[in-house]
């Protein structure tokens, strides 16, 4: 809990499925987090439709199997996905959606098979709830690549608990397989730490498949909440960090992260002094840009990996580019389960965490649209205890 920070109270209402009038008084009667069916009634936020907005609504929580979790959920993070998810802009969805896939909370409930958690540990939920766990990229503790498609934290069919439509954590509580929840180093503000789960390891991922480290010269382009866990993460792992962006307002931004350099990319001068200086490049921007340019930065064998994904066409990629350097151009995804851990752990022995900005639940489609603006420095964090108590009935 931040410092200074009241402890909220438990959110959860007792849940009963339909049953008798007895039934559903002695389930009031139990404690939150507790029935006699042993679901519980999670608050929470949500889009209804993609015109909605987010709203307050009441989840069913599923009743903890014996692999199971339950997780008092204290903050979760916001991503630019969930604002693209919940207004209908990447297709059809189930409604209602609640998202959020950068959670952090306390262990409140676990199932007879878990050994490895204790009721009152910190921990956190990425983006994956589950995953096939049989193929050749689970096996490998590649879950986000799984063959057989993982399960993502929000609007993914579970197809292990009954087809039910997972929803994220704008939420009081969720409850979640012990194989996918993460320890939350002690010595981290738990409040930054939950865009890590997203964000961090996203960027985390692929500096570690390249070997970064002391002497490597990593680019950094875009300096959102992409772009600003890259610079902390490059630099953490020893290497100079050169930030690429549009903004001249962004240069100062850069240094105080940390960067070494911040170049205009819209200035040619500065474009062809970076000739041949970088060795591994971190695109972060989700809008179409030429990367050409940022090709010609990059030394022999370097790399450019593509982490935002644009809505529209990017320009053509020039093959001679990549050919003259033996330069390639890859894509990363996330991180799987282990190496979200090492990730987080690394950030304990180094000090790293996002930079964020609280809002309470009814500052969330504000939020929302300062996100769609870039108005942020550099992730929102939402703070769970400022939910609604939860109905009496489930919406989802």
């Amino acid at each position: 809990m931040t410092p200074g920070r009241p402890v909220p109270p438990p959110l959860a209402r007792p849940f009963a499925p339909a049953g008798t009038a007895a039934e559903a008084t002695a389930a009031e009667q139990l404690p939150a987090g507790s029935s006699a069916s042993g679901g519980i009634l999670a608050a929470a936020y949500g889009a209804t439709s993609p015109a909605s907005g987010l709203v307050p609504l009441t989840l069913a929580r599923r009743t903890p199997q014996a692999d199971d979790i339950e997780i008092s959920i204290e903050f979760c993070g916001l991503c630019h996905s969930d604002v693209h998810a919940t207004r209908g802009e990447w297709g059809g969805r189930a409604w209602p959606l609640v998202p959020g896939h950068e959670i952090v909370g306390t262990v409140s409930r676990l199932g007879s098979a878990v050994m490895d958690f204790r009721v009152g540990d910190r921990v956190g939920v990425g983006c994956i709830v589950d995953s096939c766990r049989e193929c050749d990229s689970c096996q490998d503790g590649l879950e986000q690549y799984c063959e057989r498609g993982m399960t993502g934290t929000y609007g993914a069919q579970d197809r292990r608990n009954g087809g039910v439509i997972t929803q994220g954590g704008y939420s009081s509580s969720v409850v979640v397989d012990r194989r996918y929840v993460l320890r939350v180093p002690d010595a981290l503000d738990p409040a930054a730490v939950a865009p890590l789960l997203c964000a961090g390891v996203t960027t985390y991922s692929p500096l570690r498949h390249f070997g970064v480290g002391e002497g490597d010269v990593v680019g950094v382009v875009g300096l959102g909440g992409l772009g600003h866990m890259a610079v902390k993460l490059a630099k953490a792992m020893g290497a100079a960090v050169v930030v690429f962006t549009t903004s001249a307002s962004k240069v100062a931004a850069g240094l105080e992260l940390g960067a070494d350099e911040v170049v205009l990319s819209t200035d040619e001068e500065a474009m062809a002094a970076a000739n041949r200086t970088i060795d591994v490049i971190i695109d972060t921007v989700a809008a179409p840009h030429d990367l050409n340019p940022l090709f010609r930065t990059l030394r022999v064998d370097g790399a450019l990996f593509q982490l935002g994904l644009p809505s529209e066409d990017m320009p053509p990629v020039n093959p001679a580019a990549l050919i003259r350097r033996r330069i390639a151009y890859a894509g990363s995804l996330i991180g799987g389960i282990n190496e979200t851990q090492e990730m987080l752990d690394f950030c304990a022995e180094q000090g790293v965490i996002a930079d964020i900005e609280m809002v309470d639940a009814d500052q969330l489609n504000d939020a929302y649209d300062r996100m769609v603006a870039g108005d942020v420095k550099y992730r929102f964090v939402l703070d769970t205890s400022t939910l609604q108590a939860p109905a009496k009935e489930a919406d989802a």
